[in-house]
């Protein structure tokens, strides 16, 4: 069953268009267990909550990713099994960041249908401070939007911060973020890159070179999420528990 604070109420169709998909491939992904069964309600109707909406779309993005039903099977058991929608809704945006450029153009009228709500021009302030979207020049009305940032960004519009806060918040992510990338960076040439050089020659090494390049990135950005989930739950309990 779906988990959560809030009952499941989606049909199968208002899922698949919540979500972008066709309704057979979301029976197509329930017949492979990838997404939880929905309750059923009366009438035998079955009803689909936020945590298969967010599942749905972490499984679209590990597709998009190039991974196979069969890898993604194996991702989807590795995770928790009681993560939250707003869990999965960060595996997924995780997910999407390591895609070169996954923006996409979009109306407004489309931004809110993905968004499953209306949107305030507030709304959109506070959607281009958190950098899932920009407004595109071209054309009014018009936006440029990272698909793996959206639904995290929408459930964020209700969580009480200041626009100005979260603006303040996101320079200094990006000036630590900067840093820890320069000295992995460092570390990766030094440690890695350079010995490998030395012994290029040699196939087993170059093919083993060639299997880490393809999985260092996910392993690396699972590490430091990890790292500062628990950092930053150590803090705030320091910061609001301390008299």
């Amino acid at each position: 069953m779906a988990t959560g604070t809030e009952e499941p109420t989606l049909t199968v169709d208002e899922l698949a268009a919540r979500a972008g998909v066709t309704v057979r491939t979301v029976r197509f992904y329930s017949t492979r267990g990838l997404l939880p069964p929905p309750v059923i309600g009366p009438r035998r109707v079955g009803h689909y909550g936020h945590e298969h909406l967010s599942r749905l779309a972490l499984i679209e993005e590990l597709q998009h990713q190039g991974m196979t039903l069969a890898a993604i099977e194996r991702y989807l058991e590795q995770l928790p099994p009681d993560l939250s929608a707003h869990d999965l809704a960060i595996h997924r945006a995780l997910v999407a960041s390591w895609a070169p450029d996954s923006a996409e153009h979009t109306t407004r009228a489309e931004l809110e249908r993905r968004a499953g709500r209306a949107l305030t021009e507030g709304d959109i302030d506070r959607l281009a401070a958190m950098g899932v979207l920009e407004r595109a020049e071209a054309a009014a009305g018009s936006y440029r939007v990272d698909p793996g940032l959206l639904r995290l960004g929408v459930e964020l519009l209700d969580v009480p911060i200041a626009h100005e806060t979260i603006l303040a918040a996101r320079t200094v992510l990006l000036e630590h973020t900067r840093s820890a990338a320069h000295e992995l960076t460092r570390l990766f040439r030094d440690e890695v890159w350079n010995p490998y050089r030395e012994r290029e020659s040699d196939p087993e090494h170059v093919a083993a070179m060639k299997s880490l390049s393809a999985h260092m990135q996910p392993m690396v950005l699972q590490a430091l999420v990890t790292a500062f989930q628990r950092s930053l739950k150590e803090e705030l309990r320091a910061a609001f528990t301390a008299e």
